[in-house]
């Protein structure tokens, strides 16, 4: 298995974190045709398992900026997150949708209060503080829910998450949900009362989809690069 180890010493930020992962998929990824969910069909070059720690998550801009030269738009919209933070930190769900990560995190329960006041109240020293988004019931869903928990630990007065998809698009799924998560954790340390710290995230499947390689390849400045798999 070809499994991507970005922990040691970690990357700067959450862009930093995009551009290597980018520039190593290029080189260590395998190429899969995919047989069921979405984009069924095509092609999707993929890590095994990666692991990627991030240090100063909260590091601006939150987004990837790819330099105006190489004539790409930005993987994520700089105002997308003015819309995506409701998705992901109210129970709003719209006409049609079988979920939101809102609906999970601050529905019935909210577990993201909950988990406040626990802190709060108890103290920081335990391991049961987990932010559960993934159900049993998900599996008979067409779209399975692709973030499955965040974990927290808040160690030396700062708060730490531990985020786990068991599928992601690297090129714009990566940075927009992972600065919108370190919004939630900022939120989170403020109200509890400790530092904001790292995020450590994993993945079973990062990928690129078909549509993303030349642009990839683009930034890696290397047109001939020779995919595996292909």
């Amino acid at each position: 298995m070809n499994t991507v180890d970005l922990t040691k010493p970690g990357c700067r930020d959450i862009s930093d974190a995009w551009f290597q992962l980018l520039f190593k998929i290029l080189e260590e990824g395998s190429v899969h045709i995919i047989d069921r969910g979405s984009y069924a069909g095509q092609k999707r070059l993929e890590f095994d398992y990666v692991t990627v720690k991030i240090n100063y998550p909260e590091t601006l801009p939150l987004l990837p900026q790819i330099p105006e030269q190489y004539g790409i738009p930005n993987p994520v919209a700089d105002d997308y997150l003015d819309e995506y933070l409701p998705y992901l930190m109210t129970s709003h769900k719209m006409p049609g949708e079988d979920y939101t990560y809102g609906e999970r995190l601050a529905g019935d329960p909210d577990q993201v209060q909950l988990i406040i006041d626990i802190y709060k109240k108890h103290g920081p020293r335990n391991n049961q503080m987990i932010l559960q988004v993934g159900q049993p019931r998900d599996i008979l869903l067409e779209d399975p829910l692709c973030l499955r928990h965040i974990d927290t630990r808040i160690q030396n007065n700062k708060l730490h998450f531990f985020i786990y998809f068991r599928s992601w698009d690297l090129w714009g799924g990566f940075p927009a949900n992972l600065a919108a998560i370190e919004m939630l954790k900022q939120y989170m340390a403020a109200e509890i009362g400790v530092e904001n710290g790292e995020m450590i995230a994993a993945s079973k499947g990062l990928h690129l989809y078909d549509y993303s390689f030349d642009m990839a390849k683009c930034l890696r400045m290397r047109d001939d690069i020779k995919l595996n798999g292909e």
